[in-house]
């Protein structure tokens, strides 16, 4: 499932990083974090490779 937005990416990859280790999950703010709670590691690579050309800043209602 893509992302719907690069808001949305961009969470799901900080989400992705803190899961891998790579940053600290006490970093992770809003979305991230709830993301890194309840999405798995493959579930979050999928929102992150998401490509942000032609996706909306944010995601509509």
């Amino acid at each position: 499932m893509p992302a719907t937005s690069k808001a949305q990416q961009k969470a799901a990859g900080a989400a992705l990083s803190a899961k891998r280790g790579e940053t600290k999950k006490s970093e992770l703010k809003g979305a991230s974090k709830g993301m890194y709670e309840s999405m798995s590691e493959k579930q979050l690579e999928e929102f992150a490779e998401t490509k942000r050309k032609g996706l909306p800043e944010k995601k509509k209602g």
